[in-house]
């Protein structure tokens, strides 16, 4: 069996550090591998799936609310240490406006605002609606100004039926090219069946998917 090289034993282990919310051994950890000079983006990815196994702890009762908060705080940290990096990194040419908004009823941005933060480093024009964004708003927010995709962000199951209404305004508002625009959902308990029920196009459980998404909908016909 190949032993893991020191790259790969500085992932899973900021992985496991995110995943037991040590908190000062992450932060640590993140600046040492970014002063090495490894890719942002994959430390960002890693933080990710060391945030995927909390919520894993908190649906099996290993984790409390507040260790679901601990984490998006610790995330948080991550992306501001992160941040200045990729800006000057990753700074693309893309072309495209991105409308963007937590829906109805829900207040969770921390999602939102990585992916926000995320496409702009990109090169996109991002519009964000900030939380609680109702329906008619976004139909509004749309018609005025005419993005290339529209992107539903929850993270309540109870989100849901807004999304489903705000797609149902967007594809009845009249406007051909309004009812046109791929909708993208993001939330980190989305799957296959939630996207089908709420009509949107497309679904994303973490930023840099939502990024890549947005760049590949966004490319040049062939």
């Amino acid at each position: 069996m190949t032993k893991p090289g020191n790259d790969d034993l500085l992932r899973l282990t900021l992985i496991a550090h995110v995943a037991d919310l040590h908190e000062n051994e992450v932060l640590s950890l993140v600046e040492t591998r970014i002063a090495a000079g490894h890719d942002p983006l994959l430390i960002i990815e890693d933080c990710q799936e060391g945030l995927r196994q909390v919520g894993e702890r908190y649906e099996q009762q290993q984790y409390y609310l507040s260790g679901l908060i601990m984490a998006g705080e610790i995330f948080r940290e991550v992306m501001e240490m992160a941040q200045p990096i990729i800006a000057e990194k990753f700074t693309g040419n893309e072309t495209g406006a991105i409308l963007l908004g937590t829906v109805k009823g829900d207040i969770h941005d921390i999602g939102k605002n990585n992916l926000s933060m995320l496409l702009t480093c990109y090169g996109f024009s991002v519009y964000d609606l900030g939380v609680d964004v109702s329906p008619s708003e976004f139909l509004l927010q749309a018609m005025q100004r005419r993005p290339n995709i529209i992107g539903l962000s929850g993270l309540l199951t109870s989100s849901y039926d807004a999304m489903k209404e705000t797609i149902r305004l967007i594809r009845i508002s009249g406007d051909a090219t309004i009812a046109a625009i791929p909708v993208v959902i993001g939330g980190n308990q989305l799957n296959e069946q939630v996207c089908q029920y709420v009509g949107a196009d497309y679904w994303v459980n973490d930023a840099m998917t939502g990024v890549r998404l947005c760049q590949k909908l966004l490319q040049p016909p062939t």
